[in-house]
């Protein structure tokens, strides 16, 4: 473990490669699961996940949420419209983008793997964070994000 604390310091760089090292074996984790038992990765599902929840989003909706480009957030969304799990229709209201919807086996996929997701984070979290720790844990995380997009803070610039 790289962040080390004490009773009035947090080693932040230290911290800071804990929180990216914990996403990203987190993200593989769970891409390992849902690969197996789907067919689709971590990003696919999030995706997939979102236009569920949000209907007629945009790519530039994707792109913002999950703070990647719009050319990479495309490219996502070509992949997941060649497997046959999402749709892009004409936007009415700007000619330039188009509205994306998920197909009826994009909305079987995405329920069918939503078990998988949070069983297998409950499973990954289990025994780290307890119920005394974790309320803290997900407020200082949610805390951070709300300043982070609050701010546009890391939004990519093309």
């Amino acid at each position: 473990m790289a962040s080390k604390t004490s009773d009035e310091t947090v080693d932040l760089p230290g911290f800071f490669a804990d929180l990216v090292r914990c996403e990203t074996r987190l993200y593989n984790a769970l891409t390992g699961r849902l690969r197996d038992r789907h067919g689709i990765i971590t990003s696919q599902f999030e995706a997939l996940r979102y236009l569920r929840d949000h209907p007629g989003a945009r790519v530039a909706d994707l792109a913002t949420e999950f703070a990647i480009g719009i050319g990479a957030t495309s490219k996502v969304v070509d992949r997941l419209e060649r497997q046959g799990w999402t749709v892009r229709q004409p936007n009415p209201s700007d000619r330039r983008s188009s509205l994306l919807s998920l197909t009826d086996d994009g909305s079987r996929l995405v329920d069918a793997a939503e078990r998988t997701f949070a069983d297998g984070v409950v499973e990954l979290l289990r025994g780290t964070l307890d119920d005394s720790s974790a309320p803290a844990v997900a407020q200082a995380i949610s805390k951070l994000r709300a300043a982070l997009e609050r701010d546009q803070t890391g939004m990519p610039t093309g």
